[in-house]
């Protein structure tokens, strides 16, 4: 019997290392555009994938998975199960699971199964799946590892910056003017994750770069401990910018280790192209 299973929610990118590993599997969430399906599996092509937003006029969405489909990832043979979902607030990925949970628990009543939401998204998700990959090889009991992992969610931060306002305004979390004024002036918004894992504008600035260095300060200054803690950056189709912000942050910064990951189809569908996740 394998001692632990760790699932994810496609929103969360995997680690190249976890992609052929038993104990990790990633559950695909369904990106819609326009009237085509997406399945965000091995097969999401990114580059494909932009384009056709681009060319839509109707906001890009996506499905969560179905409870069934988490059932089926939970009926292993693994001792401990453990499920990390984007942010509740954001999708009803998070629900779905727990029905499945409850479905599978039926039948199999003493099975261990944990479902965290991660008030968070793409590598905010990495890092807690990270957390409790380091409690299990430690060889922690599974109620200790809930609750390690429950802290570290807890004290964790996520950090965006968007080259690419459309989506937002087609989701209608900016105004046709203030997107359009936005877009005129070149101000990007720095955003971040609320405790409850809403999105919030942290502060702004004219131009990438500048908005990226506001970022960092932001960074800098809501990370405590830093040199016991992993970062992690994901990117949408600018790995520069992502390496560039990588240098940044090391000489601002103690940090046990930075992870440089591609957005994955639900993370590139929110991030838009050139836009970068940090969580920390």
């Amino acid at each position: 019997m394998m001692r632990y299973k760790i699932v994810i929610d496609s929103c969360g990118e995997l680690l190249d290392e976890w992609k052929n590993n038993e104990h990790f599997e990633s559950v695909p969430l369904t990106l819609m555009v326009g009237t085509e399906q997406i399945i965000d599996d091995e097969t999401f092509d990114q580059e494909s994938f932009l384009k056709k937003v681009a060319a839509c006029p109707e906001c890009p969405k996506s499905a969560c998975p179905s409870p069934e489909r988490y059932m089926r990832a939970f009926d292993c043979n693994a001792e401990h199960i453990y499920v990390i979902t984007l942010s509740a607030e954001l999708s009803g990925s998070y629900n779905s699971a727990l029905l499945g949970r409850n479905l599978l628990l039926e039948d199999h009543p003493d099975k261990k199964i944990h479902v965290f939401n991660s008030c968070s998204a793409s590598v905010g998700q990495t890092l807690i799946a990270l957390k409790i990959q380091e409690c299990e090889e430690a060889g922690m009991e599974f109620e200790k590892v809930i609750s390690t992992v429950e802290r570290y969610i807890e004290s964790q931060n996520t950090f965006f910056v968007l080259e690419n306002l459309e989506t937002l305004r087609k989701n209608g979390r900016l105004s046709k003017v203030k997107a359009f004024v936005a877009s005129a002036l070149k101000i990007k918004p720095v955003m971040g994750s609320t405790p409850e894992g809403n999105i919030c504008q942290l502060d702004q600035a004219r131009g990438m770069n500048r908005a990226l260095i506001r970022m960092v300060e932001q960074i800098v200054d809501k990370t405590r401990d830093s040199e016991n803690k992993v970062l992690a950056i994901s990117h949408c189709n600018c790995a520069p910018r992502a390496q560039m912000l990588k240098k940044v942050l090391e000489e601002r910064m103690k940090l046990s280790r930075i992870i440089v990951l591609d957005t994955a189809g639900v993370s590139s569908m929110y991030a838009n192209d050139g836009g970068v996740i940090v969580a920390v």
